[in-house]
């Protein structure tokens, strides 16, 4: 429930740190990179170490970057920032004040990197809104595999399946895990992106407002 917006505002600050422009063309090539480390985090192909620094290692020498810091302190840097924004996407402060006031229950199942993902949360105004905050670190499994759903549901002493509703708007971590899971699926696709997958989310939803009237009526 936290923009791409946090990105971009961490990598202009970690730019600005070094005198960079950061422009449109660097964030642009930097989510592409990102994205495809993410990938390979999600198959376990690499670890998330390794992802840290990798993106910046590709990102610096793709666009040609000459500086004093290597790409393991130009991504402290980055995580440094990234846990500083946090930038809520339309509705959802007011989805989850709603969500708590009828006693639904919330957790975050995250593959992000733990310090920032805290951080980040600690300081919105989703605080007080989730029992729990599910990071793959604390796991030692990652969505969409099952080991980190098993642990999730420990976390909040094992309810059923079935009053079980997995949002995200990832289709190979979110919908395919919680699928595998025998959870119930929601597809937040606020960019009415195609499904170009065999991955079939049970619902699919283009505003946060949608979950609420989902909830009403499931």
């Amino acid at each position: 429930m936290i923009t791409l917006d946090r990105k971009a505002f961490a990598l202009a600050s970690a730019f600005g740190e070094i005198n960079q422009e950061c422009t449109q063309v660097i964030v642009d090539s930097y989510r592409r990179i990102n994205q495809q480390l993410w990938n390979e985090f999600e198959q376990g192909s690499i670890t998330q170490n390794e992802l840290r620094t990798a993106r910046f290692e590709r990102l610096l020498t793709e666009q040609r970057i000459s500086c004093d810091r290597d790409a393991q302190a130009f991504s402290d840097t980055y995580i440094k920032y990234l846990g500083l924004g946090s930038f809520l996407m339309e509705g959802a402060e007011q989805l989850c004040h709603r969500l708590t006031d009828r006693g639904q229950r919330m957790a975050i199942i995250t593959n992000g990197i733990k310090e920032v993902q805290f951080k980040r949360i600690g300081g919105s105004a989703l605080c007080n809104s989730f029992e729990c905050i599910v990071v793959s670190e604390d796991a030692g499994f990652q969505k969409p595999q099952e080991g980190i759903f098993d642990y999730a549901f420990q976390k909040l002493n094992d309810p059923n399946k079935e009053d079980v509703l997995i949002v995200g708007d990832s289709l190979t971590s979110d919908i395919q895990g919680g699928a595998q899971y025998g959870i119930d699926t929601c597809w937040y696709n606020p960019l009415r992106k195609p499904n170009n997958t065999t991955i079939k989310p049970k619902y699919e939803i283009h505003a946060l407002a949608e979950l609420h009237d989902l909830l009403d009526h499931s």
